[in-house]
Parts: structure tokens; C-alpha cells; sequence
């Protein structure tokens, strides 16, 4: 027997229709449901590759025993939070809040309306049922320590609905800050920031890589540089070496729970992908590591083969669990070998694939072996003999259960993954990736943004309709850099206008005209308990960081200078926090940075590839290219012929016609590249 989850859109919540517990969406339902019976809402958030959320949905979720308790004393809720981020993020700021640490799954008490009393993660099933007991006892006997703790978590819960705009008078002093607090949590052993456990940090990698750019322009002995050099590409060594990267598919899993980089958790996150993909690219542009190109096409290779909708959008994750052979789940299961695996596919040329990649008898997870060549980091690529093992090994992997999919496409993510395609094909010459590119931008503007020009969330083939959810700021503000790059990929000029568009709904729906900055849901959207702003950089950049930083491009290839002061707005938003903790905005110092610095605009009129192709040829963060199709410009006002044009913020050198001349005018426009 199912419940109402059985015809939701999200694979995650269709994972929970047949638990007997009474589930409900998200929605007006749940809330007059509530009320009638006047009992609190009991509201469980997780997403699909949750290795956690598997596990209390099993001990918990599939219990008759603790169905029958949730369903008698509360209306119980299920949230997506890759669907609902706006509602994730209020109710895990209310758990931090409560409990000093956040996670999924995640459990939190709501009142009728939504306002939230208590909360938690994973709950084993005596506990949630003890919890649940006490729960129900102070809702009926002590509804003044509800309240207590309602008015004291909203308080908290409203901060940033009452940040003030600081604007930083030293920004250079506070780049230094962040890069400097970086090399200070720098692993010079194993790479990365901090300990265990280690998340890919690449928005910090991005920062200190144009940071080395600035130093190495005027010194590349320079100590400092020397020191940021070796932390970008230790990390990125490291990374690669490691257990999280998938040695056989490509790809990497989202984060790992040692020192090492060895042990994952397994599941595999499209905006990862996106993340990583990119930094991997400039690290190849600027340091000219082959391993860092070759990681770089694995992302890309995994991602068209395994994540991609055959009409061109992205899906959004594999599950951490999969079965292994004797048909049990288990963590990992899918990815770990152990040397009798490998000996029944390679026979005599198993001992060299196993020393490569550490696959041993006693194992390195739960008896088994997670491939990693932690042992061979600074060693050279694949040879010939070790790439054909690889791919002997990874057809045999295929045969086994692969990890579930959930197959929803994200606007957000897709987005994500978009821009960092568009730099990954434009930096490698990739016309294939191009296309695949175009292919994912159409799919956005056909499939997610509804007939009245809004956009939406989320996507799901077997759902009626497919777009749900209204599109939040993260939304549009990544559309908005991933059409002004498509732009610079294609010279389509549509995507211009795509982008333009995407850039005047933000400001038109989600802009605080009091206080500056974007709201993370829109003025139409339905109203939570409080109308939040994303500022931080988490997992995935903030809605400010990013849409500050893709004002700056668009606007100086489009002469839009609003978007320029929004731009600034919207770093001013975060300037009274940034000082106080400069890694939790290294992406929104990437915008800091390029407006320091400025922007470099080159324009190329013609049929000149081969200029195309000099402007290419390096990592050029502060450049914005315009070129084939025009648009309603400065960088097209009174040019023409067959030349490349190169400003810097809007003051221009003298027209080149060829490459070594181009060369030589970029040299001078640093540190665009």
C-alpha cells in the first residue's frame, strides 16, 4: 500500500511511498492538517544519495512500530532539499542553532505554522522513539517552553533579513586575509585545508590561483607564491590520487571522511562535478599539469556518459549504496575490488593494476578495496598497460547493480555544470563538448522556464507536469553566468539575451531594495517563516557570490553598468561578515577580486578563429570575449574588419589583425592571463 508520495516528482520522496508511515509534501495540506488535529508537524528532510537518510528511512521509516507513533501524533512531512533548498536552509539553520552541528537526514518539530521547536539529524529507532514521547509530552503539557523556544530560534532565524551593507574601503587587504587564513589551514602532507573531513575547497583553489597569477606577474620566485603554488596543486594531486576520485569511471564522489582523500562518501553529486571540473581546468591552463587535463576530460567523459538526459539536461546524483553480488545494499559497494576480482578480469597482469591501485587482501573499506593510487600521486600518467587494465576493469564494473539515480534535473546544478563545460570545451578545443553544451542550454530555456518567461527548480521526465517548484535566486543567478559563457563558446547572441533576461528577473523579484542583495526566494513564491539571504559559500556557492560575479562579466560585455552596481550591492552585503570569516566567501572574493582588478573586454570582428584561438590559449579570468553574432553593445560600437579589439574596463589599446600582436597586447592587460 502506498501513500501520498507514490505520484511525487522527486525520486527521493517516491523512495518513501511505500513506507506505511502517512507522509505528506510540502504544501498547504500538511499545514490545514496540522491545525485541525492541532498536533506539531514532524518534517524530515534528506535527498536521495543520503547514505544516512537510507539508513533511518530502514530503521525507522519502514517500522510499522514508529509509523504508527508518527502517524498518531504528528502530520509528518518529506522534503527534497536538492528541490526545496529555500526550505532546507531555514530549518537547518534552526538545528545548528539548537545543536551547534547540521547534517541529513535531518528532523526537525514545526508547530502548525510552520515554526520550528526542536530539531536534530539521524535518529536511531529507540531514540526517535523516545524523542518522539517527549516531543508529544511538551506539546500537550508545556506549551510555554514551545513557545520559549519558537520566539528564540525565529530570532535567530531572521539575521540575515537584518544584515547592513559594509563596504570594504581595503578590499586588497581583505583578499590578503582570505588567501593568507588559506595557506594557514593548508595540509602540506596530504593536501587540502584543515582535517578530516575534507570537502574539495575549489572556490578557495579558484582564489589562491589568482592570487599566484598576481604574485607570479611581478615574481614567480616569490616565497608567497611559491607557498600558494604548492597548495593549489598538492590538493589537486591529492584529490586525484585519492579514493574520492573515481579511478575507473571519472568523477568524483562528494567528500571524504579521512585525511587522505581515501575513503568517501560514496555518493556522486552533479554539482561536484561542476566544481571540480572547472578548477581542474584552470589548474591545467595556469601550472600545465597534463594529470590535471586529464582529470579534467574524466569529469566531463562521466558526466555525458552516466549523468546526461538524452534531451540535454543533467541528472542530478548517484546513490552512495548499490547492491553487491549476494543482492545485499551497502555503502561503496558498486566501486570496491578486492585482488580475486581483479585476477578473474586480468589474470597475469593483475598484480601490476593491484599495486597501482592499492587493491589488497585485507582491504581498505570494510574488508574490501577502494581504488586509489595514494601510494603513485606524483607519478605519471596511465601507461599503455595500465589503461587498458582500466578499461578491462570499468566494462566489468559495469556489469555490476549500479547505484541508484535520481534522474530530477536541478536548474541550479544543470546551470553549474553548463558554465563549467563552456570553459572546459573552449579551453580544450572540444567541438563535441560544445555541442553537448549548446544541447544543455536548450534544454533549460525549453524545459524549465514556463510560458510566462519565469523560470522553475526542478525537472523530472515522469512527473505531470515535468518543471516544478519556483525558480529560486541560486536559479537564475547561475543561469546567469552560464548563458553569458555559452555566449563567449558559440558567438550565438541569444544567449546573451537569455542571459540578460535571467539577469532582470533576479532584479525585478528577488532584490532587497532596503538593504541590497538577493532574497533566496522570489516576491510571487510562497512565504516561509522568514524571508532568508543566502551569503555564504557552502558545498555550492551562495546566491550572491554567484550572481555578483556573473553581473561583473555581463555587464562589461553587454555595457549594462546597473548590473555593475548591483554587483557591488551585493559584496557590500557580505563585507560585515567576510573579515570575521574569509573562507566562508571565497567565491564571492572572487567577484571582490575581479572588481579590484578589473575587467579585460576583447572583442574580435570577423571570421578570425585563430585570434579566437590566442585568447583561448590561457587561463584569462578577468576576460569577457565577444565575437561572432552581434548584440546591442559597446564592444560592437563603430567596429569592424577583421581584428581583435582588447579594452581594460572600457579603455582600449589599438586594434591587432594578428596573433603575436594579440599575444603581446594580452601580456600587458594583466592579470587577465
Amino acid at each position: 500500500m502506498t501513500n501520498r508520495l507514490v505520484s511525487s516528482a522527486s525520486p527521493y520522496l517516491r523512495q518513501h511511498k511505500d513506507n506505511p508511515v502517512s507522509w505528506f509534501e510540502w504544501g498547504p495540506d500538511a499545514f490545514a492538517e496540522a491545525k485541525e488535529r492541532n498536533v506539531p508537524i514532524l518534517l524530515s528532510v534528506g535527498y536521495s544519495a543520503c547514505h544516512w537518510c537510507h539508513v533511518m528511512a530502514h530503521e525507522c521509516f519502514e517500522d510499522v512500530d514508529v509509523a504508527t507513533v508518527m502517524n498518531s501524533l504528528f502530520v509528518n512531512v518529506k522534503v527534497d532539499r536538492e528541490e526545496r533548498p529555500d526550505v532546507d536552509a531555514i530549518y537547518m539553520d534552526a538545528v545548528q542553532a539548537m545543536t551547534g552541528r547540521g547534517g541529513w537526514p535531518m528532523t526537525v518539530f514545526l508547530t502548525p505554522e510552520g515554526e520550528p521547536f526542536y530539531g536534530g539529524t539521524y535518529f536511531p529507532k529507540n531514540n526517535f522513539l523516545q524523542l518522539m514521547s517527549a516531543i508529544d509530552d511538551v506539546w500537550r503539557n508545556k506549551p510555554d517552553d514551545v513557545r520559549h523556544n519558537v520566539d528564540a530560534l525565529l530570532e535567530s532565524l531572521r539575521r540575515t533579513e537584518n544584515i547592513e551593507p559594509t563596504r570594504d574601503e581595503r578590499p586588497r587587504e581583505a583578499l590578503s586575509l582570505a588567501v593568507q587564513t588559506l595557506l594557514s589551514n593548508f595540509d602540506s602532507e596530504w593536501g587540502g585545508f584543515g582535517s578530516a573531513p575534507k570537502f574539495p575547497s575549489t572556490f578557495a583553489l579558484d582564489l589562491l590561483m589568482r592570487a599566484h597569477m598576481e604574485l607570479a606577474a611581478n615574481d614567480s620566485e616569490s616565497p608567497q607564491a611559491q607557498d600558494i603554488e604548492a597548495a593549489v596543486c598538492t590538493t589537486l594531486r591529492a584529490m586525484a590520487a585519492g579514493g574520492m576520485h573515481d579511478h575507473l569511471g571519472g568523477g568524483f564522489s562528494r567528500y571524504s571522511v579521512d585525511e587522505k582523500w581515501l575513503v568517501p562518501h560514496f555518493e556522486k553529486m552533479l554539482y561536484d562535478q561542476a566544481l571540480l571540473l572547472r578548477v581542474y581546468v584552470h589548474a591545467w591552463q595556469h601550472f600545465k599539469i597534463d594529470d590535471f587535463r586529464f582529470v579534467a576530460a574524466e569529469i566531463v567523459t562521466y558526466v555525458l556518459r552516466d549523468l546526461c538526459h538524452p534531451m540535454g539536461g543533467f541528472f542530478s546524483a548517484e546513490d552512495a549504496d548499490s547492491l553487491d553480488a549476494s543482492g545485499h545494499s551497502h555503502e561503496g559497494a558498486f566501486y570496491t575490488w578486492s585482488p580475486q576480482d581483479v585476477v578473474d578480469i586480468l589474470g597475469e597482469s593483475a598484480e601490476t593494476a593491484c599495486n597501482w591501485w592499492d587493491i589488497t587482501r585485507g582491504g581498505n573499506f570494510e574488508g574490501k578495496s577502494i581504488p586509489n593510487r595514494i601510494a603513485h600521486r606524483d607519478e605519471a600518467l596511465l601507461d599503455d598497460s595500465l589503461r587498458a587494465a582500466r578499461m578491462k576493469l570499468f566494462h566489468a564494473r559495469s556489469q555490476r547493480t549500479r547505484p541508484g539515480l535520481d534522474d530530477k534535473v536541478l536548474t541550479e546544478w544543470n546551470a553549474m555544470m553548463l558554465s563549467s563545460l563552456c570553459e572546459a570545451a573552449s579551453a580544450f578545443g572540444r567541438d563535441d563538448w560544445r555541442d553537448a553544451a549548446t544541447r544543455t542550454g536548450e534544454f533549460l530555456v525549453t524545459a524549465l522556464r514556463g510560458e510566462s518567461g519565469r523560470w522553475h527548480r526542478s525537472w523530472q521526465s515522469d512527473a505531470a507536469p515535468q518543471a516544478r517548484h519556483d525558480a529560486l535566486a541560486h536559479d537564475l543567478a547561475q543561469l546567469v553566468d552560464a548563458f553569458t559563457r555559452l555566449y563567449e563558446l558559440t558567438g550565438q547572441a541569444q544567449w546573451v539575451e537569455h542571459a540578460l533576461s535571467a539577469a532582470d528577473q533576479l532584479l525585478t523579484d528577488f532584490w532587497d531594495a532596503d538593504k541590497g542583495g538577493l532574497f533566496t526566494s522570489a516576491t510571487h513564491a510562497e512565504r516561509l517563516i522568514v524571508r532568508a539571504k543566502d551569503i555564504m559559500d557552502n558545498a555550492t556557492p551562495s546566491a550572491q557570490s554567484v550572481a555578483a560575479l556573473a553581473f561583473i562579466r555581463l555587464s562589461a560585455l553587454s555595457g549594462r553598468f546597473d548590473l555593475l552596481e548591483r554587483a557591488d550591492d551585493m559584496i557590500a552585503l557580505c563585507g560585515s561578515t567576510f573579515r570575521r570569516a574569509p573562507t566562508a566567501f571565497c567565491n564571492l572574493a572572487l567577484a571582490m577580486h575581479l572588481r579590484l582588478v578589473g575587467t579585460t573586454e576583447i572583442a574580435i570582428t570577423g571570421e578570425r578563429t585563430d585570434l579566437l584561438t590566442e585568447v583561448r590559449s590561457a587561463w584569462r579570468p578577468t576576460a569577457v570575449v565577444a565575437w561572432g553574432e552581434r548584440f546591442d553593445s559597446p564592444l560592437w560600437h563603430g567596429r569592424d574588419g577583421e581584428r581583435a579589439y582588447v579594452c581594460r574596463d572600457h579603455a582600449c589599446s589599438a586594434p591587432v589583425t594578428d596573433r603575436d600582436s594579440l599575444r603581446q597586447v594580452l601580456a600587458t592587460t594583466y592579470p587577465s592571463g
